[in-house]
């Protein structure tokens, strides 16, 4: 007698999401097909968001961050399903989704992620940008180039929140803008990245003040208009005249994650066992923004780091639950931070080592060519940047060669110009 296929189910196409369903593909019993893997992600194409920023500058082109799922899962057995879900039946093993569809499961990831969330702050929702997908980059692609069209002298950008997300944009922006604009970068708290370690932030203000980004730190933004935010600092209002506005600094689970049934922080997010199940419900497991260990004295970034390790962990357990193995429990292991400070330039920060600049750059995108989520689009983008490199090196030869030629001639004309 047959023994009945093991419905796995996964919702969310992102780092944990993806990677989990990856890691078990490559397992036997999905391979005979004695495991079944779904996974439901709405967007037809992964985004590889740390290297989002360089899309700004034009260091990097769409294909190359953002390859579409179909391309990724060729030659797996995961069951991709365009569409988003709306709620979950804990209780009964079911996922429903926004047309209706129902998929039963044995076993569920959760890795949706989390949404932007807008304060209640006046003109905010109205006026601001967000900067996490790649509709969002051509957004604020086409409104500086719209600016720019209209002859402005100087376009004035502000970026609400200084953790990576709005350090980093606001680099790779002063170098976009170059001379034709400013940038002005607000945080509430008394410092930027307030969780990294001292020598990243040191680097990180070196690179914007290089820049001419002006901070605005211990400060809060109070209201936005069309064309001017206010912002305020020690209980003191300043308006400040701007084109464009970025918001970084918040974000929120999806309304149905807020609905389930099951134990939750006050902030929302789901509590886990170490092992990555949720508490009250060991056949389902969460990773990511949206969940928390309990009890752990362990801080958990919300990174692609930590979300890609989780992943790992999240595979082997639903491998060990199914075969009656014991579980792995989480451990994040903090490898070290990389940031990109503008074209061409990065930090590196691992294991008390910490390299700035172009060798940074090459060492950041390096590492995150073969954290791409295949080998065929790894050593894909891998060719095409090899050959960029490749072809700057030849035009730096060819004109460093017709230089040296010029200057031989302008010698010899020299010498003739005395004989005569």
């Amino acid at each position: 007698m047959n023994k009945p296929i093991t419905k796995i189910c996964i919702l969310g196409g992102g780092f944990g999401g993806l990677y989990t369903a990856l890691d078990l593909s490559r397992l036997t019993a999905v391979k005979s097909g004695q495991w079944q893997i779904t996974l439901v992600e709405p967007k037809d194409h992964f985004l590889f968001t740390p290297l989002l920023y360089e899309l700004i500058t034009g260091e990097l082109q769409r294909w190359e961050i953002a390859p579409s799922y179909r391309q990724l899962l060729t030659g797996t057995q995961v069951n991709l399903k365009p569409q988003k879900a709306s709620n979950i039946d804990l209780n009964n093993h079911r996922v429903y989704l926004e047309n209706e569809e129902v998929i039963d499961y044995d076993y569920l990831v959760l890795a949706v992620g989390v949404r932007n969330r807008w304060p209640a702050i006046p003109g905010l929702a109205d006026y601001g940008l967000t900067f996490r997908s790649l509709e969002d980059v051509e957004k604020l692609q086409t409104a500086i180039h719209e600016l720019e069209t209209k002859g402005k002298s100087s376009i004035n950008l502000a970026i609400i929140g200084g953790g990576p997300n709005g350090v980093e944009l606001a680099c790779k922006v002063a170098d976009r803008l170059g001379k034709k604009g400013k940038v002005h970068l607000v945080e509430r708290n008394e410092e930027i990245l307030q969780n990294f370690p001292k020598s990243v932030r040191v680097a990180s203000y070196r690179s914007l003040l290089a820049k001419n980004v002006s901070l605005y730190l211990n400060t809060g933004l109070k209201e936005v208009t069309a064309n001017s935010m206010t912002v305020c600092k020690d209980n003191t209002n300043e308006v400040i005249s701007i084109d464009l506005l970025l918001w970084t600094a918040g974000t929120q689970a999806q309304d149905w994650i807020n609905n389930l049934d099951c134990q939750k922080t006050a902030q929302g997010k789901l509590l886990t066992r170490s092992s990555l199940q949720l508490i009250d419900y060991p056949e389902v497991f969460a990773l990511g923004d949206i969940a928390e260990i309990y009890p752990s004295k362990q801080v958990i970034p919300a990174t692609a780091q930590a979300a890609y390790q989780a992943a790992s962990v999240v595979a082997k357990n639903i491998s060990a639950v199914i075969r009656k193995k014991s579980l792995k429990p989480y451990y994040y292991l903090h490898l070290g931070d990389m940031l990109t400070l503008g074209k061409q330039s990065a930090l590196v920060s691992s294991f008390g080592l910490n390299i700035t600049g172009r060798l940074a750059d090459i060492m950041r995108r390096f590492v995150y060519i073969l954290r791409l989520p295949s080998k065929r689009h790894q050593l894909k983008v891998f060719q095409h940047w090899a050959k960029k490199i490749l072809l700057r090196l030849r035009y730096s030869q060819v004109l460093s060669n017709t230089k040296s030629v010029e200057y031989r001639l302008h010698i010899r004309r020299g010498k003739r110009q005395k004989g005569e």
